[in-house]
Formats: structure tokens, C-alpha cells, sequence
């Protein structure tokens, strides 16, 4: 039985995505299976049918260190809008490719600089490009 929680993507960003994967050069993206079997294992639906509470590309989400009182804003980006802002996560990123198509509520484990994880919460995404109407982003 898989646990992970189930994930929705647009297809908008399934195809970019896709895109992006086979335009990496081989090797250059250590997570490149695991994004992937992510997009496998997605239901994908057109960009008006995403759900308003899910994470998009280019949706700024907060999150919840659980079992603290920490949060923290974040926007999932492709690598060419990466600015060196601690503000971004490159989708490229193992922790990127994790939240895509998660939804509000969701936890996933987020790796502690130094080593061990914090559970994360995704406490609410502020901001979707398809529940602004945004489809061509």
C-alpha cells in the first residue's frame, strides 16, 4: 500500500515539467527518478480543475515546523526563476519535487541542514497561479 499522500498536476506543468527532465543532460539531476515516478503517480488534470488548496508550480506555500512554532513561506520554481532568494525552491530540488501536487494539511519529512528531518506541515498555500486565473505562467 503506498502512503504517500495522493498528488494533482496540472497538465500545464506535467508537460513542462517533462520537458525540462529530458532537456537535463544525463546525470545533472540527481532526483530525476524520483520527479519522475512523482509525475507517474499524479492525477493530472487541466489547469481550471486543480483544486484551489493544492501546490502548483510557482505557488507560494507556508509551512509549519510541527511540533513548533517556526513557519515559513516558500515559492516552488522552475531553475531559470531561481534568484538566490532563501524565499525559493527550485523544483529541481528533492524537497521541490516533493511538494508538487501536495495539498494543504499534507507533511512531508524536510531535511535539517547538518542531517535528521523536521515534519513539515503544509499549513496553506497563499498563493496558486490557477486559483488567480493565472494559466499561461
Amino acid at each position: 500500500m503506498d502512503s504517500r499522500p495522493k498528488i494533482v498536476i496540472s497538465t500545464l506543468d506535467a508537460e513542462r515539467l517533462e520537458r525540462l527532465i529530458d532537456a537535463l543532460p544525463a546525470g545533472a539531476f540527481p532526483g530525476k527518478k524520483a520527479l519522475e515516478e512523482e509525475l507517474a503517480r499524479a492525477e493530472i488534470v487541466e489547469p481550471k480543475a486543480v483544486p484551489p488548496n493544492v501546490v502548483t508550480m510557482n505557488s507560494t506555500v507556508r509551512f509549519r515546523v510541527e511540533n513548533s512554532n517556526e513557519a515559513f513561506n516558500l515559492t516552488l520554481v522552475y531553475p531559470k526563476d531561481m534568484d538566490g532568494s532563501s524565499e525559493r525552491i527550485s523544483i529541481l530540488a528533492p524537497v521541490g519535487s516533493a511538494l508538487l501536487g501536495l495539498s494543504q494539511g499534507d507533511q512531508i519529512e524536510w531535511p535539517k541542514p547538518g542531517g535528521g528531518v523536521l515534519q513539515v506541515r503544509i499549513e496553506e498555500v497563499v498563493y496558486q497561479p490557477e486559483r488567480a486565473g493565472e494559466y499561461h505562467r
